[in-house]
């Protein structure tokens, strides 16, 4: 990427939660535009991975805008699900991304795996890898991930998704238990973050 500053950007998401999560993250002086301003609708994700699919969305919105664009693609890995849902958690949510219909399927899933799986500790993870690309600058990206268990019902109502089922190592309180300064300080999109902020 070139040493020029970035001024501008659009960030690649029509996921509310996601964009002021992001939003959050960017440098105050960035102008910040969003796929709504042009009414874009979301690309198909066809990748195999997390970081592929952020390179297909951040590349997408750019060329549909002519602006740099930062994408992310994230998800919930549970290992004793085989990782699932991955790269489809959003899809987990049907058609309207309902993720309270996404987090009783989660349960569903666990229930059948072990009946006996909520006085357990249920390995999960969160995935986030984030791509900058856009017009006259090289494309970067990165990822980042915090590893965490799974809570044995809804907790919360901060954060998106599935934040009020994951509880992160070392705290006893879901994402969505927490305050929002307390879980951008410490989740899988500001460790990826801090590995691309130098380029911004």
């Amino acid at each position: 990427m070139s040493k020029k500053k970035i001024y501008e950007l659009l960030i690649g998401t029509n996921n509310k939660g996601k964009f002021r999560e992001i939003k959050e993250l960017l440098p105050k002086r960035i102008k910040i535009y969003s796929p709504n301003t042009y009414k874009i609708k979301a690309p198909i994700e066809s990748g195999k991975t997390f970081l592929k699919n952020s390179l297909i969305k951040a590349k997408y919105y750019s060329k549909k805008t002519g602006k740099i664009c930062i994408a992310d693609d994230s998800g919930l890995e549970i290992d004793i699900l085989k990782k699932a849902p991955g790269i489809y958690s959003a899809r987990w949510g049907g058609k309207k991304n309902d993720f309270n219909l996404a987090i009783k399927k989660v349960f569903k899933k666990l229930d059948n795996v072990d009946k006996n799986w909520r006085i357990k500790k249920i390995r999960a993870r969160f995935i986030c890898a984030l791509t900058i690309y856009g017009p006259k600058i090289k494309t970067k990206n990165s990822v980042g991930k915090i590893e965490g268990k799974i809570s044995n019902c809804k907790k919360g109502l901060n954060g998106f998704g599935y934040d009020p089922i994951f509880i992160p190592n070392g705290k006893k309180i879901t994402f969505g238990q927490m305050k929002p300064y307390q879980k951008y300080s410490i989740d899988h999109r500001a460790k990826a973050f801090k590995n691309i902020k130098k380029f911004l």
